[in-house]
């Protein structure tokens, strides 16, 4: 089997794995704000991702003479390591249930925050129980520096959220104080009074009713026309701004992206009516609860792991050789596709916060966006990948900066979505901050990496 083996290799497989593994929840944002059910998505990501992992884990695994204290993947499958798989399938176990409410803190705080607070939790709880697990392998003047980084990052961040949450509110109060925000040109259609029209035109921009229709009467427009709006306050941008089309995210799409659309009470309040998780209405600190279990689950899938590939509890029998980190990695797997089309095979039929019942057989039918909750997989599973070599080569308490995944998150939060668009001073210094001091956790962590003998 291939086996990685120097200190300089396992760190740019560390790299490569939070560039993977910061990037793959953008997939899931994306398809949420579409609409879609995200029972969906984690079923095509579920199957994706053990897919990807088989195939990685025979490849690697396969590689190269199979011998008595190191055989290959499919001689290892057959012996005696039961104890080490137990840790293995727990590990994906707890790896399955961030996950899944990840996907719910997604929609609640943001892509930015919740990588911020699960990513921050991960490595505190995974980077200390490793490093005792590993006898002391990295270098601890480097590595809990490292940790007390994110440790600050973590304050930082919910400090950042709870501030985007007041910005967001000072928009809408706005927004209602200086009347009619934003009124709709309908050309060459006659008027229709106010419905909710989302149900016959799934995909494209969906108008609904807005906190500004409670004091005006609104016209909407018929389901197969373009939309324009013309902002009648003085801040708003010109006429022609926001037009319907279909097939992006969000729904909501500028003609011309410029910051004094994006982030907008108008733009808010569109995004809100086509997402599948409705967020309005949920305190701060239900988001963040969300968060925070998150990063519990994270804090220990990773120890887990090591625990199945180095046996510290000296548990297998003698003569029988430690699971390699590809056998370990297909179980982890096995484990996390199991849970994962249970519970959301469950969640067809009895989902929560609010969202619609489905059924096994609309999953089957449903192909808008397919394509990405499958790309999510691949991305997350090779990033994984990425993060166990590097971390059996380097460390697993090293390999544990490849959760500071909000240097990647926060990005494609900021450019993709729109999150902190038209926020306060007071943000943005939060926001620069917490980025600073994952910068900082990143490089101390990565100089705690001890090549394992």
């Amino acid at each position: 089997m291939f086996l990685l083996e120097d200190k300089a290799s396992a760190i740019a497989l560390m790299i490569v794995a939070l560039w993977c593994l910061g990037s793959w929840p953008a997939f899931f944002n994306v398809l949420e704000r579409r609409g879609r059910l995200p029972q969906h998505t984690y079923l095509d990501y579920a199957i994706s991702t053990y897919f990807t992992a088989s195939v990685f884990c025979l490849l690697l695994g396969e590689v190269g003479e199979s011998s008595a204290s190191s055989p290959n993947f499919i001689d290892q499958l057959g012996q005696n390591n039961l104890p080490s798989v137990v840790f293995a399938m727990l590990g994906g176990l707890a790896l399955c249930s961030g996950n899944i409410s990840m996907q719910y803190s997604l929609a609640l705080v943001g892509i930015s925050v919740t990588e911020v607070v699960s990513a921050s939790l991960g490595v505190v709880g995974g980077t200390s129980v490793n490093y005792f697990l590993d006898q002391g392998l990295n270098k601890a003047s480097f590595l809990f520096p490292g940790v007390g980084c994110f440790l600050v990052a973590v304050v930082i961040g919910s400090f950042c959220h709870a501030s985007n949450e007041a910005d967001i509110r000072a928009k809408f109060a706005h927004t209602i104080e200086s009347g009619a925000a934003h009124k709709p040109l309908v050309e060459g259609l006659p008027q229709k009074s106010p419905t909710d029209w989302s149900k016959h035109c799934r995909g494209w921009l969906k108008r609904g009713k807005t906190i500004v229709e409670k004091w005006m009467p609104l016209v909407v427009k018929h389901a197969a026309a373009s939309v324009k709006y013309e902002h009648v306050n003085d801040e708003a941008p010109e006429r022609g701004k926001y037009e319907a089309v279909p097939d992006k995210a969000p729904e909501l799409h500028f003609k011309n992206e410029s910051s004094s659309a994006v982030g907008s009470a108008v733009y808010l309040e569109h995004l809100e009516e086509v997402r599948a998780i409705k967020v309005r209405g949920h305190s701060v600190m239900f988001g963040l609860s969300v968060a925070f279990f998150t990063g519990s689950c994270y804090a220990l899938f990773s120890p887990l792991f090591n625990l199945a590939t180095n046996d510290q509890f000296n548990l297998l029998e003698d003569g029988v050789p430690h699971l390699s980190v590809y056998v370990t990695f297909f179980y982890f797997s096995t484990a996390f596709f199991v849970l994962s089309m249970v519970v959301q095979i469950y969640l067809l039929y009895h989902p929560m916060m609010g969202l619609p019942k489905s059924s096994f057989t609309a999953y089957l039918k449903d192909w808008e966006g397919r394509h990405l909750a499958v790309l999510a997989g691949f991305v997350c599973s090779f990033g994984n990948v990425c993060q166990f070599m590097g971390g059996e080569a380097a460390g697993y308490a090293a390999a544990s900066a490849v959760q500071a995944l909000p240097l990647v998150g926060t990005l494609w939060g900021v450019v993709l979505f729109g999150e902190y668009h038209r926020s306060s001073c007071k943000t943005y210094s939060l926001l620069g901050a917490m980025l600073l001091m994952f910068m900082a956790a990143v490089v101390i962590i990565m100089a705690s990496a001890t090549q394992r003998t």
